[in-house]
Formats: structure tokens, sequence, C-alpha cells
């Protein structure tokens, strides 16, 4: 069994995906790692690139794009790991974040979820959600330009106002990367694999906190180029709409 294993899914990823995979396995010393990757019919020379450069990494062909949850559920469904690392292709980091994630699980028992602080390129932390989903925090992240009203209301999702400085308990941990005790993710089933993309950390999140608390662990920092792609494309924005009401239907209560 590795301590750690990590899953990304990749889909036309090739200009990006090389510098997450050499964060992991140049910088991760403390822990035994392995990473599966699980390409969603690429059609650029991702899969090509990796099997060329990277012997060590497992590579899944999915041979269509089944989407961001059940790609990594692909993925999960093979790792045999005390815990498990989801992680977007855009991720970067310059130190032994895996080794440091592992250790605080293992000094805190009740944690089921640890994530690093989640920087923008220029070392600002990113604005990612923190808090439950509730409709008017949604339609926030498309209006907040215009401040008042919609910026309070992103400003509240994301707990922005707020200083990190010591292990702090989240509701809603962000996809892009989360350390998840392996055990419990194959528990509750991992992603829910009815939201094709967008939501399913909500959901995953959600399920996740009856088994334990998601930790919020400032000391450990990776880089994040968000692209945020549901507010350039119409496409992406009706695939974002579309889980919004998959996940607002599912958690009733959420308002």
């Amino acid at each position: 069994m590795k301590r750690v294993s990590v899953s990304i899914v990749s889909y036309n990823s090739a200009d990006e995906i090389a510098a997450a995979i050499d964060s992991v396995l140049q910088y991760t010393h403390g822990v035994a790692v392995s990473v599966v990757i699980a390409d969603n019919a690429s059609e650029d020379n991702t899969v090509a690139l990796l099997r060329e450069r990277y012997p060590q990494v497992t590579v899944l062909e999915m041979g269509g794009n089944l989407g961001f949850g059940a790609a990594h559920n692909r993925a999960i469904a093979t790792v045999d790991s005390e815990y498990h690392v989801v992680m977007n292709p855009d991720i970067t980091f310059d130190s032994d974040v895996l080794s440091a994630l592992a250790a605080y699980l293992d000094e805190n028992e009740t944690a089921v979820l640890a994530t690093p602080l989640i920087l923008n390129a220029d070392g600002s932390v990113q604005a990612v959600p923190r808090v439950l989903p509730k409709r008017r925090y949604m339609f926030a992240g498309q209006l907040e330009r215009f401040g008042g009203v919609f910026r309070r209301w992103r400003d509240e999702y994301t707990r922005r106002r707020e200083t990190f400085d010591v292990p702090t308990a989240i509701a809603f941990c962000t996809g892009c990367f989360m350390m998840v005790r392996t055990a419990t993710l194959k528990e509750v089933g991992g992603f829910d694999d009815r939201f094709f993309m967008y939501m399913e950390d909500a959901d995953l999140s959600r399920r996740l906190a009856r088994h334990g608390a998601l930790m919020l662990v400032p000391d450990v920092k990776v880089t994040h180029r968000w692209e945020k792609a549901s507010g350039k494309s119409g496409k992406f924005l009706k695939i974002h709409l579309q889980s919004m009401r998959r996940y607002f239907k599912k958690w009733r209560k959420a308002a």
C-alpha cells in the first residue's frame, strides 16, 4: 500500500500537466506516492506525452469525456493507499506538500480531509468557496464585479475577509486540490458522477463532513492557475447552471 495516491483528470492538458506531475514527483520525499492520470479522450498529445515522459505514472484512457468526477472515480477505484489526493492539472507547488498534509491527518484523527491554502500565480490567496453553496452565492460569482451586495455575498462564500493563520474547519473544499482518507472516500462512493463538471466538490464535501472535519491547513500552499471557464464560455456556463440545479435539487435544504 502506498501512503499517498494522486489522481489527476486530463483533457487536452498537454500544456500544463507536466508541471503538475513534476511537482508531485520532484517534491514528495516524506511519503511513498503513486500517480494515476484519467484522460478524458484528449485530442492533443496529452496521452503520448505522459506515456513517453512518465513511465512511473499510470495512465487510464477513458475512451470519451466522462467529466471530472466520473473520471476521478475510475482512478480512485484502482488505488490502494492511506490518503488520496484529488488534484487539477493546473496545480503546482515547490515543497513537500503531500507529506505535510499526510502528517496533519496522521496527527488529527477527527479530520477526514485536509486542503492547503490555494494561491494565485502572483502569490495572493485565491478566493475559493469555503462555505456551503447558496443560490445567491452562485450568482454573486458572476456579478461581483458590480460590487455592493454581490461582492458581499461572494466574500461570505469564500470567507475572503478572513485571515487563515491556523488550521481551520471549512464546509466546502474545492476540488482543485484535496487530500482525503482513502477508505472514507471509497466508503462515500467518491464523486457523484451525475455531476459532469462543477458542484461535484460541494456535494462530496457535504458527504465527507458526515465522517469528520474538513480542514484548511494554511501552512501548506499550492498554486492554482484558475481559468474560471464558466465565466468565459457559454458552453461551460450552461454546464455550471445544470450542475447547480442538480445540486440544489439533491440538497433541498440549501438556500
